[in-house]
């Protein structure tokens, strides 16, 4: 996965489109009212006094910014006197990436808002900070297990299950896991952010449940097509169980590669970091917490209702519960008190 996504070609070392024309879509390219709410989320924080008012907001995988932009034009919306003072970075590996979203924040806001860069957290050290990430935690390294084994993969792209490594097998033992997908970076991303920032709240959106699924979500998107990873490969024998003219060479680092989110380790792993649980919702939940009813009040008053029709549907596929609203969870992790 690692190979697939972050390799030399990998999936996410070039620059993809989101939503229609790309693979696949995101609550990010859903709707505005994603980053509103959570900009809604940021003031109510900062007004509570966890974080100051000239704290930085960072946004981890960013792609190309919209999310972090859409945050700042609510706080404009909502709260203008705060771009005084907040400050806005984003972290990303990627150069093609990096400078999409520093040419999208120019064309969206000039000079008034600096928009600060680094390729990793290693490079930040902030006494505190509002920190975003959407989708993200589906897209780290993991190991496909079964039973006591785990699966390989050689230069051939041949697939065989084999003897678990010692991390993997402290993991499988630990939940009781049986059958699917270990994540093997959450320490090490939580351990980073725990160095990165003195104080921080950690807003966070994927897909997945508190308990692993006990089998394999591991999938590929293809142009909104979802493939399961297993029928690509030699362990379906029956032709009537492949798709149809797709392999899995065709595929390799050109489609996202993902899985459900195991929370509960990932809860572990920020607690293990010195972070506390702050709140474990639905995306439904969590918005809703977060003000998304009466940010769209807010536009019923301002706006034609032509206009708020059209953000109304945009907005409910945040939270319907037959599409983001159960299948998405929120998450928040504090360090720090106030």
């Amino acid at each position: 996965m690692q190979e697939w996504l972050y390799g030399k070609e990998g999936y996410y070392t070039k620059f993809r489109t989101i939503g229609k024309e790309g693979d696949f879509y995101t609550a990010v390219s859903s709707s505005m009212f994603f980053g509103g709410s959570i900009a809604k989320r940021l003031i109510s924080v900062i007004e509570e006094g966890f974080l100051p008012k000239d704290t930085t907001v960072v946004e981890i995988g960013a792609h190309q910014g919209y999310l972090l932009a859409d945050v700042v034009q609510f706080i404009y919306t909502l709260k203008p006197e705060l771009l005084e003072t907040l400050k806005f970075a984003i972290v990303e590996p990627q150069a093609e990436n990096q400078k999409a979203q520093k040419a999208y924040f120019q064309a969206s806001f000039g000079d008034v808002v600096h928009l600060e860069l680094y390729s990793d957290l290693e490079a930040l050290h902030l006494d505190d900070a509002f920190v975003i990430a959407n989708e993200i935690f589906d897209a780290f390294s993991c190991e496909l297990v079964k039973d006591d084994a785990m699966l390989y993969v050689d230069e051939k792209r041949d697939f065989v299950f084999d003897k678990q490594d010692d991390f993997t097998k402290a993991l499988v033992q630990k939940y009781d896991l049986q059958k699917g997908e270990v994540a093997r970076e959450y320490e090490d991303f939580a351990a980073s952010m725990a160095k990165a920032f003195g104080r921080y709240e950690f807003v966070t959106f994927d897909y997945g449940d508190l308990e692993p699924r006990s089998d394999f979500s591991i999938r590929l998107y293809h142009k909104h097509q979802s493939i399961p990873f297993f029928a690509l490969t030699s362990f379906v024998e029956e032709e009537a169980e492949k798709p149809k003219e797709i392999t899995l060479d065709g595929l390799w680092q050109a489609c996202d590669i993902t899985y459900d989110v195991h929370f509960n380790h990932l809860i572990d792993a920020y607690k293990q970091s010195g972070a506390t649980l702050y709140m474990y919702k639905t995306q439904l939940a969590m918005l809703v917490n977060f003000g998304i009813i009466e940010l769209l009040d807010m536009l019923q008053k301002n706006a034609d209702e032509k206009t708020y029709q059209a953000e109304l549907n945009r907005a409910k596929m945040l939270i319907d519960p037959t599409f983001m609203g159960e299948r998405f969870k929120g998450v928040i992790f504090r360090k720090g008190k106030i």
